[in-house]
């Protein structure tokens, strides 16, 4: 048996509940004999208590007690609660009148291992230092996980554009929320010439790291394109071909693309599969911007079509992913298209920002913040 070297000993604190004082004395004097700081609990409402009041690396327990000494239900309710307070604290139970019913519910309720009553003192050494192993290795493993989630935030955050630039008569606000720590929707405005102003938005097939990575791809092969000035329809066949050779089976990419020429207030665009955006007019009434193009990554040979729309003083056009019109309520009816202009109207004569974050704080609470998917805004407005 190997003793915990000095820095465990220091460090490594074992709670033991039971309700027998002998019990306690013994393992007491055997985990301080081997470098362990122990705390010592004999009523079984006391454990969760002594749980919250300070960490411990591990928890050794009785599974009986006076007010249930052969079924073990207090001590499998007790396991019951410490794993719902805290799922990875190493958990070892201990029963007199143990059955291998009781050791299977024990761990089926989250007990990290089983000792019979009366135990031998190198078996109960040798699972205390396995248990507080695994745990150490966990933890090890999970701060790596941490590390990495971390650093695919920080570079997913930079594939988006840290400040929109200024438009003359115009405002723009954007907006993305991933549904887990890296998402597939993006976006991009960049000004190309004075007059000129490209804008698109995506959404990946699919969620977290595979469609992160996608759209990681999509936008290095649309960074070189957006500065030739291509024609919206151009750049989405050029881009498609690109995208077709490197999308996985069943993955595909959904994609509008805009120009707006802010002296002629005309807006150039090409859709491809997206959620076709919404124009809500000063006026009050609203029109879609439809997809005629197929989605990106999967047809290599299609041929793409463009539009032309007129803009005028008090305009917005709201784009936006499907995260963002299907979260649904309690009843899985979703947020849809038509509240999403209803809530556009309501602060139409607010900032772009300001209708922006309206719509999406209707959104959140329509669907009690719990989005289903990737959701991501963008609102251009006419001033």
């Amino acid at each position: 048996m190997t003793i915990p070297d000095a820095a465990e000993q220091v460090s490594v604190r074992v709670l033991v509940a039971d309700d027998q004082v002998h019990v306690l004395d013994a393992l007491q004097l055997l985990l301080k004999s081997h470098g362990y700081r122990t705390e010592t609990v004999t009523d079984p409402a006391c454990v969760m208590p002594a749980l919250q009041s300070e960490p411990f690396d591990l928890v050794l327990m009785d599974m009986n007690y006076e007010r249930d000494t052969t079924a073990g239900a207090e001590g499998l309710q007790l396991v019951s609660e410490i794993r719902e307070k805290d799922p990875t604290v190493p958990l070892v139970v201990m029963t007199a009148w143990g059955s291998v019913d009781l050791a299977v519910e024990a761990m089926r309720r989250g007990a990290s291992d089983f000792i019979q009553k009366p135990w031998e003192n190198q078996q109960l050494l040798s699972k205390v230092k396995l248990q507080l192993e695994r745990a150490r290795a966990l933890r090890i493993a999970e701060r790596s996980r941490i590390d990495e989630i971390q650093q695919a935030q920080e570079i997913q955050s930079k594939l988006v554009p840290a400040k929109l630039p200024d438009i003359a008569d115009y405002e723009i606000a954007a907006i993305t929320k991933p549904i887990r720590f890296v998402g597939g929707d993006y976006y991009n405005v960049v000004r190309t010439s004075p007059t000129e102003t490209v804008f698109c938005i995506a959404d990946v097939a699919g969620k977290g790291l595979p469609a992160a990575l996608l759209m990681s791809s999509l936008q290095a092969a649309l960074k070189s394109l957006m500065g030739q000035r291509l024609s919206p329809r151009e750049l989405c066949r050029r881009l498609n071909r690109i995208l077709c050779d490197i999308t996985p089976v069943g993955k595909f990419i959904s994609f509008f693309y805009g120009v707006l020429n802010n002296k002629s207030h005309r807006l150039t665009y090409c859709n491809a599969g997206h959620n076709p955006p919404i124009l809500i007019r000063r006026q009050g009434d609203s029109m879609e911007l439809n997809a005629a193009g197929a989605v990106l990554g999967q047809f290599p040979d299609w041929v793409y079509e463009q539009s032309e729309l007129q803009l005028g003083i008090g305009d917005a056009l709201v784009l936006f992913t499907d995260g963002l019109v299907e979260a649904s309520d309690q009843d899985e009816e979703p947020f849809g298209e038509w509240r999403l202009v209803s809530a556009g109207r309501e602060k139409l004569e607010n900032n772009a920002k300001d209708l922006m974050q309206h719509v999406v704080e209707s959104v959140s609470s329509y669907c009690g913040g719990s989005f289903q998917d990737d959701a991501t805004m963008i609102v251009l407005k006419a001033i």
